[in-house]
């Protein structure tokens, strides 16, 4: 009989080690699956810019748009609207980026880059403003401080409700 006893604990010994070593497998796959996650997001953000990049270098009218004085005041409504849009492209790709980075899902860089661009003064632009004035709702209040911020330097003075709805008449998505 004491040999019975022997093979039951020498079973649940080797049972218990059994669950530990699966669970320290476990772990290393889930932290081996984050960081693939993660190379994966970082690869789909650096894949946005580049195809940017190419679509400048490559597409003459696109070239000459990016190069246009965007806050000239002689704009017609369709390069208005085009510069509007692409505006709201960037700011659509902060606001992604931004939450990524900050759920963990990619390094830092990668939101760092994009502001670096929109520092160089295409957000100081009166059509800049205007998109950001009518976007800035659609994000939280931290959101909102950090982005001004940056951008400004400081944050935004506080438009009324009243004044958004009367800038939001100049946008040529509402025409």
């Amino acid at each position: 009989m004491p040999n019975q006893d022997v093979i039951i604990l020498v079973v649940q010994i080797v049972a218990a080690l059994g669950v530990v070593v699966s669970v320290v497998y476990l772990g290393m796959q889930i932290k081996q699956q984050n960081i693939i996650t993660k190379a994966q997001f970082g690869h789909s953000l650096t894949q946005r810019l580049y195809e940017r990049y190419f679509q400048t270098s490559t597409n003459k009218e696109y070239a000459e748009f990016m190069a246009k004085d965007w806050d000239a005041e002689d704009l017609n409504p369709t390069e208005e609207t085009r510069v509007q849009m692409a505006i709201l492209t960037y700011l659509v790709d902060i606001f992604d980026v931004y939450d990524k980075v900050q759920a963990g899902l990619v390094d830092r860089s990668h939101l760092d880059t994009r502001m670096n661009t929109l520092k160089l003064g295409v957000m100081k632009t009166k059509n800049a403003k205007l998109v950001w004035s009518y976007w800035k709702w659609n994000r939280t209040k931290e959101f909102v401080k950090w982005f001004e911020e940056e951008i400004y330097g400081e944050v935004e003075s506080k438009l009324s409700d009243e004044e958004i709805i009367s800038k939001s008449k100049e946008l040529n998505t509402l025409r």
